[in-house]
């Protein structure tokens, strides 16, 4: 296993847990492994599921961010190196734990924004599609490459037909080629693209948009597009009257349309 140099900073995941006001945290997730663009080993996919699964026992976070260090890339993909000595039995329980990383964001009981810069590729791609949000900055490269390298994109990239469309995602799948940010807004892969100097102030726009929201709300209703996944429609509307229900049983409602009613009247 190649060591880091002097000075270079070893591959890492690293969380941090912000306080915004007095009853509200956000937590930012960046994967550190800038010499490789990024790209997650079995190492770092084990401290990212260790890192970012106590998040969601928090029951003051309101929002988390991913996002990869450095300019050059979100996150590359899955270590090559690693995949090439693989055979196929230590190739499913790699997958599994790439798969791992994308469900345990998926799990999470809040929104995940993705902060996305530079390559985005293969399991790259499918974390940030595993997020709620995608923000790219317009220097993002996007890409599925796995079918150059013999190997078929699986796991998270199931999700990309259910944000593109079936013939976009075939397409993406099918020929492995690289598409820029502005395709990938076009296509609904990504919620917004933005100049790389305004990505971060882009970010913090949704992560201010979501504090405003009901925090009781805000987890029903993730939890609820969730369900929507996998549920017919008929039994995605009854588990919505649940979910509309369950949210009277706090204050949250009657405080926050109160407070609305109030507004309106001294305008």
């Amino acid at each position: 296993m190649r060591r880091a140099s002097a000075g270079e900073t070893p591959p890492r995941v690293s969380v941090v847990v912000q306080d915004i006001g007095e009853h509200a945290r956000v937590a930012r997730i960046a994967v550190d492994n800038q010499s490789k663009l990024n790209t997650l080993n079995s190492a770092l996919m084990e401290q990212f599921v260790a890192a970012v699964e106590p998040l969601g026992e928090d029951d003051l976070l309101r929002a988390v961010i991913v996002t990869g260090a450095g300019e050059r890339a979100f996150i590359g993909g899955a270590d090559i190196n690693e995949m090439a000595q693989l055979d196929a039995g230590s190739a499913e329980a790699f997958i599994t734990r790439l798969h791992s990383c994308c469900e345990v964001l998926r799990a999470l009981p809040v929104p995940v924004i993705a902060r996305i810069q530079g390559y985005t590729l293969g399991g790259g791609l499918e974390l940030a599609a595993a997020c709620d949000i995608r923000i790219a900055a317009d220097t993002a490269i996007f890409g599925m490459p796995e079918v150059k390298l013999g190997i078929p994109s699986v796991i998270e990239a199931a999700l990309l037909p259910r944000l593109v469309g079936w013939g976009r995602a075939r397409e993406i799948l099918l020929l492995g080629e690289n598409f820029s940010a502005a395709d990938a807004e076009r296509w609904g892969l990504v919620e917004r693209v933005v100049p790389r100097a305004e990505l971060d102030a882009a970010v913090e726009q949704r992560i201010a948009s979501l504090l405003q929201a009901g925090p009781v709300a805000i987890r029903l209703q993730k939890k609820l597009i969730r369900d929507w996944e996998a549920l017919p429609l008929r039994e995605a509307i009854r588990a919505g009257i649940d979910s509309f229900a369950k949210a009277w049983t706090t204050d949250e409602p009657r405080i926050r349309m109160n407070a609305y009613q109030s507004a309106k009247r001294q305008r």
